[in-house]
């Protein structure tokens, strides 16, 4: 009788989860082992910026599966415990603690972590990195004795807490090095609607302006910013973007740029290793291009399809990027993957933040964003998907359906 077959899942997070439960939905009857550093089970992370900080949701809600789950489903859920090592020749894992353990097949899932600042004073207390739920739950603690937040970075994360921030009727200072809040991703002309949307909800905003130091005493007081202006608060947030957690991978040996490099199928160039999540770097072939994405729609459907894999299945990855963000009253959901463009078309009302954004390059749509308006995620991922070119015109118009521009 064949020895079962031991699958390792190397970082307990959202990818990780979903690819353990995929495993079982497809009929994989080995052994499932899901190991991650912190004490508790597999959860997604959006709230941590939004409700959950807030405090009108607790772990349970941002949890990705119920506490039973795991016992139920037969699969080996171990926390507190980092892996340290992979022997890609032997074909087993180093875990602290826990000692080695051999796999037949291994995914990584080990996410990323924010990127700190390196300017003087970043050291002083006060200073806070939104990434866990740990790092959650002291925020939301310091947030709640606090009367002035400043947070530097106006990405998702720093836009998401800032917004957190004002909904506890906190004073918040927001500052950011770009024109305009999430210019990288957006471009100048749409992150004004969210520069817009702060200001109208009475944050002080510092745009276009870097951070030189923080000042304190024994903890941080006050940010210099790099026009000399002093931004003063009683606590900050850091949010400038995230690394890929690939040290294990590196010292491994496996294939790295900007994250692990993983093919269509989410396979890196080890036999037997795959990665998943914030991790992969995953060669998309709707958009012929590896795209790294620290997004939640990438964990939550590359893990299913990595385990897939696993079994043999060779399945592509060919979902579109998608991610969602709410603040205050303007929710919005993105979908497409767009570096570089040429075009951007409106169809709604832009001032009345209920609009529909697309961005086009040599008049294909490359991606689109649906602001308070609901039900088009999916026309608009199928009219980036089919990467056929349209009339503006008729893309601007709301009275023309999508599927038919």
């Amino acid at each position: 009788m064949p020895t079962p077959q031991t699958f390792v899942i190397a970082g307990a997070s959202l990818a990780g989860a979903t690819a353990a439960e995929t495993l079982r939905s497809e009929g994989f009857d080995g052994r499932v082992v899901l190991v991650g550093d912190e004490p508790v089970r597999p959860y997604e992370r959006p709230p941590l910026s939004k409700a959950y900080l807030r405090g009108e949701v607790g772990f349970d809600n941002a949890a990705v599966h119920p506490p039973d789950f795991y016992q139920d489903h037969d699969i080996e859920l171990v926390t507190s415990t980092t892996i340290t090592s992979i022997d890609t020749k032997a074909k087993r894992i180093e875990m602290a603690p826990g000692g080695w353990l051999a796999y037949d097949q291994l995914l990584l899932t080990t996410g990323a972590t924010p990127r700190h600042v390196s300017i003087p004073g970043a050291e002083l207390a006060g200073i806070h990195y939104l990434r866990s739920l740990s790092s959650c739950d002291t925020l939301r603690d310091a947030l709640g004795r606090a009367t002035r937040l400043v947070v530097v970075g106006a990405g998702w994360i720093g836009s998401e807490v800032a917004a957190s921030a004002r909904q506890l009727g906190k004073e918040v200072a927001l500052i950011e090095a770009g024109k305009v809040p999430l210019e990288r991703v957006l471009g100048t002309e749409v992150g004004t609607i969210f520069r817009d949307l702060h200001a109208d909800n009475g944050v002080e905003l510092h745009m276009g302006v870097g951070v030189e130091a923080f000042r304190g005493s024994s903890r941080a007081e006050q940010v210099v910013l790099a026009d000399g202006t002093t931004v003063s608060g009683d606590l900050f947030v850091v949010g400038v973007g995230a690394s890929p957690r690939t040290e294990l991978a590196q010292a491994a040996g496996l294939a790295l740029d900007n994250g692990v490099v993983v093919d269509r199928h989410l396979a890196t160039d080890t036999q037997g290793i795959w990665a998943a999540g914030d991790v992969a770097n995953a060669y998309h072939p709707v958009f012929d291009a590896r795209i790294r994405l620290e997004h939640w729609s990438a964990a939550l459907n590359q893990g299913p399809v990595a385990a897939k894999n696993m079994l043999g299945q060779q399945v592509e990855y060919r979902k579109i990027p998608y991610f969602f963000s709410d603040q205050y009253d303007l929710g919005m959901e993105y979908s497409g993957y767009a570096p570089h463009w040429d075009q951007v078309v409106y169809r709604g009302d832009r001032a009345g933040r209920e609009v529909i954004v697309f961005w086009l390059r040599a008049g294909v749509p490359v991606a689109g964003m649906n602001i308070n308006v609901w039900d088009v995620a999916d026309p608009i991922a199928a009219l980036v998907a089919s990467k056929r070119p349209v009339d503006p015109v008729r893309l601007a118009d709301p009275g023309i359906d999508l599927s038919s521009v």
